[in-house]
């Protein structure tokens, strides 16, 4: 009973913070800041109505939810990012039963039109490797603010054992190739898994 009431709680807390930052962001859907678990999804354009920006922070925490409430602790190891109703999933789990359950869950939801599961099989055995894919995460987001300036925030980073997802929306394709080119210079990346979105103006 008393895990469930702290679920509750979690799941109580995380509404509030993301309703609160429609209220602080309010006045362009351009500074809306979408979070939840582990990470931050941030929509930095004007590429998108402040209804979809709503609509994706709500999916985002009706996903936090399925995942307080299983089992398998899959809202600490997995982390979503949700675009026009596309929600990517990225993160490291023990077993194939579990990945599979997570995209189940998000199916469940209202609203979810695809769904783009990148959860790895596996752990990050010591701290070196967490440190490591902790470091790439950070310079992926260094280089992005140097190559494409404030736009940068467009665009949301995960690292999983030195692969970096890269997801977001833009009209700019060129500045979106410059992107993927500048984040292969960093030191240790694997492979750069691309679900950026490019829009017409």
């Amino acid at each position: 009973m008393r895990l469930r009431t702290e679920k509750r709680i979690v799941i109580f807390i995380c509404a509030f913070f993301l309703t609160s930052q429609f209220f602080v962001y309010g006045c362009s859907p351009a500074n809306i800041l979408a979070s939840g678990g582990a990470t931050t999804m941030v929509v930095a354009e004007g590429d998108r109505s402040l209804g979809s920006v709503v609509d994706d922070a709500t999916l985002k925490v009706n996903i936090a939810a399925k995942f307080l409430s299983a089992d398998d602790e899959l809202f600490l190891n997995i982390n979503t990012t949700v675009l026009e109703g596309r929600v990517l999933l990225t993160g490291l789990v023990d077993n194939q039963e579990n990945r599979i359950e997570a995209v189940r869950l998000v199916w469940e939801i209202e609203g979810v039109n695809e769904v783009i599961n990148e959860i790895q099989l596996g752990n990050r055995d010591t701290l070196k490797d967490y440190a490591n894919d902790l470091w790439i995460n950070t310079q992926a987001k260094a280089v992005a603010a140097k190559t494409v300036g404030l736009r940068s925030v467009a665009y949301n980073f995960e690292t999983i054992q030195g692969k970096i997802y890269v997801a977001g929306i833009t009209s700019r394709a060129q500045q979106a190739e410059d992107l993927i080119e500048a984040l292969k210079t960093i030191k240790g990346v694997k492979e750069i898994i691309n679900y950026i979105i490019v829009t017409k103006k």
